[in-house]
């Protein structure tokens, strides 16, 4: 196999950004992204992706093979928190076991857009569609898992939730990410090709240098987060390097039988294996509170989030040219 996608990726500037905000957490530096700064760039790269994406999308038009993709990003959100939980339930109560579940079966929007950014680098070109498969991604894996934690909870824990089913729904739907990439994905499905353009030096001549800052705000953060988790003992520290490739692996296969495109394929993969580390603790926190986010968050963004951005993106794409021939 040719490993030169993975050398390629560690060269990527915006991935040396990453790894130098995990390196100044380690040397204990005072470096540090202001938090309106980082919601402001993050709030930045979803609508740019959202846009864009919109904008290839009614290039592409909507056929057979998007209505299929769909599908796949949906059955995925359900297998996977479903696998997930009844692993996990083995170690974890049943309220931690849903919520790292939900949170693998769900998607990271910020992994999608460093995959978008790898294939950019690489021109290797992806379906605009595939930013709607994300969108469609996010809120399944939650309603699923709460559904496995109401039915598997003790009664006296059933009887102590607040929180109504529908309003669990409704929060995942409207979750601000969410709600920010596929608004910006119709604006952009909306926008003509002369409007688009008069917007283009922000949403696409900016994107690599907002992405490499907002990167290095992720590995400041995934820093902190690493040591966290090494507390809690190798189980939680197998899954959050394990469950990825597995559902990204299945992901990739699966896409394999949909479409020809490599970047839709690889894009698949990512989906399927990314974790959820800002709109599952949002729900989580409001559906399940005795849930503890300081177990299902560091496994999602201090080893899911590096294993993807460092290795799984470039594996993937070796697997996808490998099975190509």
């Amino acid at each position: 196999m040719e490993f030169q996608a993975l050398i390629d990726n560690f060269t990527n500037p915006a991935l040396l950004f990453f790894l130098l905000g995990i390196l100044a957490v380690q040397f204990k530096s005072d470096l540090k992204i202001p938090e309106s700064s980082s919601k402001f760039i993050s709030i930045y790269l979803l609508l740019s992706i959202g846009f864009k994406g919109g904008q290839e999308l009614s290039h592409s038009g909507l056929g057979l093979e998007v209505f299929l993709s769909l599908l796949l990003g949906v059955f995925m959100a359900v297998f996977i928190p479903i696998i997930s939980f009844f692993i996990l339930k083995r170690k974890f109560s049943v309220a931690n076991a849903g919520a790292i579940a939900a949170s693998y079966g769900s998607v990271s929007a910020v992994t999608f857009v460093t995959a978008t950014s790898f294939l950019e680098f690489e021109a290797i070109e992806y379906s605009g569609h595939m930013i709607a498969v994300m969108a469609m991604m996010e809120a399944p894996a939650i309603i699923v898992a709460i559904l496995l934690i109401n039915y598997f909870r003790s009664p006296e824990a059933k009887n102590g939730s607040a929180t109504g089913f529908r309003q669990v729904v409704w929060h995942s739907i409207t979750n601000g990410s969410v709600l920010l990439i596929i608004g910006s994905l119709v604006i952009g499905f909306l926008a003509s090709d002369e409007q688009a353009e008069g917007i283009r030096p922000f949403t696409t001549d900016i994107f690599k240098g907002f992405l490499a800052v907002f990167l290095l705000d992720m590995g400041l953060t995934s820093g902190k987060q690493l040591g966290i988790i090494v507390k809690r003992g190798v189980y939680p520290f197998l899954f959050a390097t394990l469950m990825p490739f597995f559902g990204g692996i299945i992901a990739l296969m699966l896409s394999m039988q949909l479409t020809d495109s490599e970047g839709n394929q690889l894009l698949f993969a990512i989906l399927g294996a990314s974790a959820s580390y800002i709109a599952v603790p949002a729900a989580m926190k409001q559906a399940v509170p005795e849930a503890n986010p300081s177990l299902y968050l560091p496994m999602a963004l201090g080893i899911t989030f590096p294993i993807n951005v460092m290795l799984g993106i470039p594996i993937y794409d070796n697997i996808i040219h490998a099975m190509a021939g």
